[in-house]
């Protein structure tokens, strides 16, 4: 039967989080401790705020905790946040031990110390008289927190320590130096830690029942654009499979190796892709339920790893136009650079098909043919990009399986994402872009294959000192007003039709001059199709002949971005 409860929520200060003998214990291979001095700083000036205004809150966020029991909890998100309040508790009971004064003052320090440490921290054990913790952190940086952090002990050599290790020792040094300066003194000192920061810093608790739930949690607050990290739930998991120090180790080097080609953050997108060359429709909520049902074992790990090594490269290299692999396969380079300019990334398992198993040229035809049906399907025709991924796991599928091994093999499994001429015209025809972002680019990357295609002569959308030219401007003057209707100009100025190429000199003599004058701008023009409209006979600029220059763009473009198989 399914769990009827997900997930918890409920608002809790610093001191519910950590009182009533609750611990938390950050996960072994969790992430290593990473927080600098720029957030440091931040939650300094949070809490000095709060000192000027008793009764006010701080939001700290969100903390994903899963409970092991009721009084012991895993951290799956906000280990940063913890460790850091910890770290600023340390600070302020070494404050106390260190201040001057007489016997009965340093007495009353000692006292509130202990008492603050017994809340916060940990109480001590009565056989050994070490100081026990209520945080526990990961395998890089827990045994100095327990053994120098917790118990107050400066390390010999702090240079030497690893870096995560190094940052807990510099942020425990960090608030000891804040403290100093703010001459806060006994009782007042004490109240920053049991009043401020315990009771006006706010999280907001979510606990789950299980890594499942900790995963679908991850996955709706990255929605709402909270910095979570599934990346570390599924690294997580993949490590509580390896049981044995010396796979751990291994495991551990390979991941990090991998990681620093992947990137952390893009990890979900490269496994589900990867998963997606055999599996049809792994969407991203059901990713870690999926690698829970495939990897089982120690051995489903390092296959899973070894797979994923494979491809790595790949995945980097096609985000990459440097990348050392596209040395050697100059001419696949400029079908790369497109397919980064469109943004689309579901073709992934295709590539990694065709990479595994076409020869060179005919992966470069493979990744020329994902360039044409962008344009067609995506940059022109706007159509529901969730449909391409179905496709595209068959392609891939087939080529791995040996069912399609040449590419008019793979344009037939991929033909019903092809936009065909009629329509691909028609959306070309009534097609606007902003020229602004990412988008201003893509429209150079259009106008620059137009006047390839026209001159003959090879225009780099990348390269090319060409600017993009608005014939009716974008923001025109009185003189507009009686060819455009000044209700409906906004219809037309980003129209592809509207468009053109002309070199920077030219065109900031345009600017909002009137057609006529434009006309003998654009004579002076090195681009074919800019002097063509000069050469025309064209005197007027209207919708009318804005539609029909935009029909004979569409014309042409169905003659380039043409699939070399249909």
């Amino acid at each position: 039967m399914a769990k009827s409860n997900l997930l918890k929520t409920q608002d809790v200060t610093f001191l519910d989080l950590i009182g009533n003998g609750k611990k938390y214990r950050v996960p072994s291979f969790q992430r290593d401790y990473a927080w600098e001095e720029e957030q440091w700083e931040d939650l300094w000036t949070d809490v000095q705020e709060l000192l000027t205004s008793p009764g006010s809150f701080h939001y700290m966020g969100a903390l994903v905790v899963e409970a092991s029991s009721d009084r012991e909890f895993q951290i799956i998100d906000g280990q940063q946040r913890v460790a850091t309040l910890s770290l600023l508790a340390l600070a302020v009971i070494q404050r106390l031990h260190n201040l001057p004064g007489d016997h009965a003052s340093r007495a009353a320090n000692a006292d509130r110390a202990a008492q603050l440490r017994n809340r916060f921290i940990g109480e001590k054990d009565p056989a050994s008289l070490l100081e026990s913790s209520k945080l526990f952190l990961n395998d890089t940086d827990d045994g100095f927190f327990q053994d120098y952090l917790v118990q107050l002990r400066p390390p010999l050599n702090p240079r030497g320590l690893p870096k995560s290790n190094r940052l807990l020792w510099q942020c425990f040094e960090w608030f000891g130096k804040r403290l100093a300066e703010s001459g806060l003194e006994g009782e007042a000192l004490a109240r920053l830690l049991s009043d401020t920061v315990a009771r006006q810093l706010l999280f907001i608790l979510i606990t789950v029942e299980d890594d499942i739930s900790a995963y679908t949690v991850f996955e709706t607050l990255n929605a709402r654009g909270l910095e979570l990290s599934s990346t570390d739930l599924l690294k997580n998991y993949l490590f509580s499979r390896v049981a044995t120090a010396t796979d751990l180790k291994a495991l551990q080097r390979r991941w990090h190796q991998m990681i620093g080609t992947v990137k952390h953050e893009r990890f979900p997108d490269f496994l589900r892709y990867h998963l997606l060359c055999r599996s049809p429709q792994i969407r991203k909520q059901r990713l870690f339920k999926k690698v829970r049902e495939d990897v089982r074992s120690s051995a489903d790990v390092f296959a899973l790893m070894g797979a994923l090594e494979q491809r790595a490269d790949v995945f980097a290299a096609m985000d990459d136009t440097a990348h050392e692999f596209w040395m050697d396969r100059p001419m696949a380079r400029p079908y790369v650079r497109d397919l980064m300019l469109f943004g689309v990334r579901q073709h992934m398992p295709l590539v990694f098909a065709a990479w595994e198993c076409m020869n060179p040229d005919d992966f470069t035809r493979v990744l020329k043919l994902l360039c044409v049906l962008s344009v067609r399907y995506t940059v022109i025709g706007s159509l529901n990009t969730n449909e391409l991924e179905p496709v595209y796991h068959r392609a891939a599928k087939a080529v791995l399986d040996g069912a399609a091994s040449t590419p008019a093999e793979v344009f037939g499994l991929l033909r019903g994402v092809y936009v065909d001429d009629e329509k691909f015209m028609r959306d070309f025809s009534h097609k606007e872009m902003e020229t602004t972002g990412r988008r201003k680019k893509v429209v150079k990357y259009m106008l620059c294959q137009l006047e390839s295609d026209v001159a003959g002569v090879n225009r780099d959308w990348e390269t090319d000192p060409g600017t993009i030219e608005h014939i009716l401007p974008e923001n025109p003057a009185g003189e507009w007003d009686e060819a455009f209707n000044p209700e409906r100009q906004k219809d037309f100025i980003y129209r592809l039709g509207n468009l053109l190429l002309l070199e920077p000199s030219l065109n900031r003599n345009c600017r909002n001059a009137a057609f006529g004058e434009k006309l003998e701008l654009y004579r002076d023009s090195a681009y074919e199709q800019t002097r063509q409209l000069s050469e025309s006979g064209t005197t007027d600029w209207s919708p009318a002949t804005l539609m029909a220059r935009q029909r004979r763009m569409a014309e042409r473009a169905a003659h380039i971005w043409r699939s070399d198989f249909s």
